[in-house]
């Protein structure tokens, strides 16, 4: 592979707080002079595609996420289907993008979620508001309540397409996936609530089949250190420990890519 060809998409899969991996994986990218042509992203990772596509830097990503507390009592809902108001973090997003639209990013991206009622995956269109894209996109079930976009129902995109490297096949010449959810390491005891329950289950379920698709990439960056994190992390400097793990894999496969390009 030619790291550096002309056109590159890079995809970003979900993975909750270890989505703060892909902004470390883009700040090596950067630094190599690696620049996408087109993105793609599920959940924690269309949030953090629509964030660099619209011109924030690895490090603003990771100050944004260091900067709100997923758990904040203001967060919590009792009317919705969701321990968490998805609805209740629009304030973040419109402070970021405004009436931003998915067709005004400069670098273009391709979002997913799910329909509930039709059971269906959608990638949203140019014409959507950025904000409702990605909070629709990351609305994990069993945590964050549903989130409506015109009247209609959606949750985590992950459900159905957690690694969405297909949505970018024909659109460039390399992929470069970015995969954030390596199985946990968990033990029994830990499976001691709703969230935990539903968050392994969850994994369990779209992880292997996620596995499949590194073939489509030309480039596959997977921190497996990651699976030692959980998928809601709310320390900062845990956060700081996730952004630095995925720059140093992004490191490590580079370099690896190198070596067997000069033995070839």
């Amino acid at each position: 592979m030619d790291v550096k060809t002309k056109t590159i998409g890079i995809t970003l899969s979900g993975g909750g707080s270890k989505g703060i991996a892909h902004a470390g994986a883009l700040q090596f990218l950067e630094e190599q002079k690696i620049k996408p042509t087109v993105m793609s992203g599920t959940s924690a990772g269309a949030i953090i595609a629509a964030m660099y596509a619209f011109g924030k830097t690895p490090k603003d990503i990771l100050n944004f996420f260091q900067s709100i507390y997923l758990f904040h009592w203001k967060h919590f809902t009792l009317k919705k289907p969701g321990i968490i108001d998805s609805e209740s973090f629009q304030l973040y997003f419109n402070e970021i993008f405004g009436d931003t639209k998915i067709g005004d990013l400069p670098i273009p991206v391709k979002i997913t979620a799910t329909d509930l009622v039709k059971g269906k995956l959608k990638i949203f269109s140019e014409h959507t508001k950025v904000t409702d894209a990605v909070l629709a996109s990351a609305s994990f079930p069993g945590v964050l309540s549903p989130y409506k976009v015109n009247g209609k129902l959606y949750s985590d995109g992950g459900i159905l397409n957690h690694f969405p490297t297909d949505l970018l096949q024909g659109n460039c010449e390399s992929i470069i996936g970015i995969y954030v959810s390596p199985i946990h390491n968990i033990e029994e005891k830990e499976l001691n609530s709703i969230k935990s329950v539903t968050t392994r289950a969850f994994e369990l379920l779209s992880g292997h089949a996620n596995y499949q698709k590194f073939n489509l990439c030309d480039w596959v960056i997977e921190p497996k250190a990651l699976a030692d994190f959980g998928t809601f992390e709310t320390s900062k400097s845990k956060m700081s420990t996730i952004f630095d793990i995925g720059y140093e894999e992004a490191k490590k496969s580079y370099e690896e890519i190198l070596k067997k390009e000069q033995l070839s």
